[in-house]
């Protein structure tokens, strides 16, 4: 391999057209810094003029390198990748021509940067590459030798090469909000998913009905058609959208908010209760967890002591003596346990039963989570009928808030949904090539 090829493997360089002499890399200080210095011409044969378009002939002839009026020879400083923890630069001397068809001067173009450019490509891919993690932008910047406004243009340049296709829906979509930067018009913006995979469609600066309503009427009527189930939480506006909108969807309520709408009924009756008797007090404080489990998951064989109970106690002994306290806890309790199990059963005669023959000693607060279930009962019923849930968008959701905790917050929405979709998609990617490895 000879000494141009060596140095081009090592700087990842594509173009063959660069070539290097023996002692090409020097050590200097670079803006105070010690960087690694590699000194490179590129000279070639065009194709034709860079001007005027004519075929290369006689008449294009080589007119030295790139001049300017204080160096006879002025050479373009462009910004690699470091080397081996260096900030890494590289002079090229280019080749110049003179066109005696339109009489003007050209200099020789690579693809290694761009041209009125001098941050080199492989630069720009490491900068999108260390945008896909969860990284703050003002790190990147500093590993890779380039400004924070760098970063920004690659982010957005990665971003708009990406348009939306209003031609096409996936059959099943996820819908749901997180909390927005400051200059955004809501509070709250909108992003949906596809359920099937948990691809990331896209993300909406305002979750509000007419905001909404305009965004997904730009899709075609046929791609809207093809959407059979939404999933949704218990969010209005959504349902309303999604009657105008998707015709012909059915909606899902997630089943985790189906649960934790009783279970903060509960909660709520539980705190009530504890409040008003404050024998129990520390009792109904301490154990509250156990109130909110599955009553399947107590443990009623392992015993422990308890600091409350000054005894060896179970889980099941417990719940048993709370519930034996008041008579409305304890129908509330038996109605709470009867929605998770028939939600996690998928079992629709328990849910069916359970909103229809209630007791009358269930707590106010359970008697409105009531009213909710038996308003949206046909909804629950798909929730019940299909395997859908809002599961995955949730951990979008989770990844976005750890995204924003990074970076201390965002200013702009556009760049806060640009490093969202980037994050995200490369994500996407690595997971599904593990599935298919797999």
């Amino acid at each position: 391999m000879s000494h141009t090829n060596c140095i081009s493997t090592l700087l990842d360089l594509k173009d063959k057209n660069i070539t290097f002499s023996k002692n090409c890399i020097q050590e200097t200080q670079i803006k105070n810094v010690r960087s690694k210095l590699i000194l490179g011409t590129l000279s070639f044969q065009p194709t034709h003029c860079y001007h005027c378009g004519h075929s290369f002939d006689s008449n294009i002839i080589k007119h030295g390198f790139k001049t300017s009026r204080i160096k006879l020879v002025k050479t373009s400083r462009i910004k690699l990748v470091k080397i081996s923890g260096f900030d890494a630069y590289l002079d090229l001397k280019k080749q110049r021509y003179k066109c005696r068809h339109c009489d003007r001067t050209f200099t020789l173009e690579t693809s290694l940067v761009n041209p009125n450019c001098f941050i080199s490509t492989p630069v720009k891919q490491a900068i999108f590459l260390e945008a896909s993690h969860k990284k703050s932008e003002t790190d990147i910047a500093r590993e890779l030798n380039v400004s924070h406004s760098t970063v920004n243009r690659v982010i957005h340049s990665s971003y708009e090469e990406q348009p939306l296709p209003f031609n096409s829906l996936p059959k099943v979509l996820c819908f749901d909000e997180f909390k927005s930067v400051k200059s955004a018009e809501g509070a709250m913006s909108f992003i949906f998913c596809d359920a099937s995979n948990g691809k990331l469609i896209d993300i909406v600066e305002d979750r509000r009905l007419s905001t909404l309503r305009t965004y997904f009427m730009r899709f075609s009527k046929a791609a809207r058609e093809g959407v059979t189930h939404v999933v949704i939480d218990m969010y209005a506006p959504y349902m309303t959208l999604i009657k105008e909108v998707f015709p012909k969807a059915k909606i899902v309520l997630d089943k985790f908010h189906i649960v934790q709408l009783v279970s903060r009924a509960l909660n709520k009756t539980r705190i009530r209760f504890m409040n008003q008797n404050k024998e129990f007090y520390n009792k109904f404080k301490h154990y509250w967890r156990l109130l909110l489990k599955a009553q399947e998951d107590l443990n009623a064989t392992h015993y422990f002591y308890s600091n409350c109970f000054k005894k060896m106690i179970s889980q099941q002994e417990i719940i048993d003596f709370l519930l034996a306290l008041d008579p409305e806890l304890k129908e509330t309790y038996d109605f709470y346990q009867t929605v998770q199990q028939a939600i996690k059963l998928r079992n629709l005669e328990i849910f069916h039963h359970a909103i229809q023959h209630p007791s009358d000693l269930l707590s106010h607060e359970m008697k409105t989570a009531l009213k909710t279930l038996t308003h949206y009962q046909d909804y629950v019923k798909n929730t019940i009928e299909t395997p859908y849930t809002n599961g995955v968008l949730e951990g979008i959701n989770n990844n976005i808030k750890v995204i924003k905790r990074i970076a201390f917050g965002y200013r702009s929405f556009y760049h806060f949904k640009a490093r969202i979709l980037i994050i995200h998609k490369y994500t996407f990617e690595q997971k599904k090539k593990r599935n298919q490895a797999v």
